[in-house]
């Protein structure tokens, strides 16, 4: 494996990421959103101390969660399905490269491009929040944006999965928008609905609450801003309990697998299939 090819090939990407209309939209929209967020949480006239940064930190976790994995979902998921369509896969495949390269590449360059917008997004907000004359706490907000470059990741990947296994670009794209729409309403909502009906213990709900990517960054988002998870209710209460110090650890061991597992069953799928 050829790093140079790997970063050549992230270049490319990095390149028809700029000219792709819908992440340049998906850019755009986030860092108006973050903005607008902002200028909400501060008030008119602005706000003192750190209640602007909290509540415009608390704004953002929710908008990354909506936002950040339709991003990673779709743009993973027209990578490979989109130049399999085109042509151009079989072109770049009879280059003197690997599957492996060009899998890495390709989603080390739309990382990079992902996470060219989240930094654009965060840093208007917190550039905002702090001329409004709002604090900003450095360290909290760098978890919160941490956090969300991993969930990035994780939906990207799991786009890529996606790509590896579809012929077709629409189809990449509607299974990719399906599991978003599964993820999100999967997440609180359904669960907290599921734990009502089905009286379902504390523990069940905080086991299936980790094992979902958006949760995962969610709990850790809130645990970053306000140092507790007691406005989770029971199961913030509970994961508080029996986490404690490793919450933190565990919240990042589950977005990383998210990352990883999903690309690595994309590489095999992509190994094993043709071209087509």
């Amino acid at each position: 494996m050829d790093a140079r090819v790997i970063a050549l090939v992230a270049r490319k990407e990095v390149r028809d990421a700029l000219r792709n209309r819908w992440f340049l939209l998906y850019a755009a929209g986030f860092a108006l959103l973050a903005i607008a967020l902002s200028q909400l949480s501060t008030g008119d006239s602005g706000t003192a101390g750190y209640a602007g940064f909290g509540r415009t930190a608390a704004g953002l976790v929710n908008l990354v969660l909506f936002v950040v994995p339709l991003m990673g979902l779709t743009l993973g998921a027209q990578s490979l399905a989109g130049e399999r369509e085109r042509g151009t896969l079989a072109t770049l495949l009879a280059q003197p490269v690997t599957r492996t390269e060009v899998l890495l590449g390709k989603f080390g360059g739309l990382a990079l491009a992902l996470g060219a917008a989240l930094l654009l997004g965060f840093g208007l907000a917190g550039a905002w929040v702090a001329a409004r004359g709002g604090g900003v706490e450095a360290g909290a907000y760098a978890q919160v944006v941490a956090a969300a470059a991993l969930l990035a990741l994780a939906t990207l990947s799991i786009g890529f999965l996606i790509s590896s296994a579809a012929r077709r670009t629409s189809t990449a794209t509607a299974v990719a928008l399906f599991v978003w729409l599964a993820l999100v309403f999967a997440g609180d909502l359904g669960l907290m609905g599921s734990a009502m009906t089905m009286r379902m213990p504390v523990r069940t709900l905080l086991a299936l609450t980790l094992l979902n990517p958006l949760e995962a960054y969610r709990i850790g988002g809130i645990a970053a801003i306000t140092g507790g998870l007691d406005v989770l209710g029971p199961a913030g209460v509970y994961a508080d309990r029996v986490l404690g110090a490793s919450l933190v650890a565990v919240l990042v061991a589950v977005l990383v697998a998210w990352c990883v597992v999903p690309l690595t069953a994309a590489g095999v799928i992509f190994a094993r299939r043709g071209i087509r």
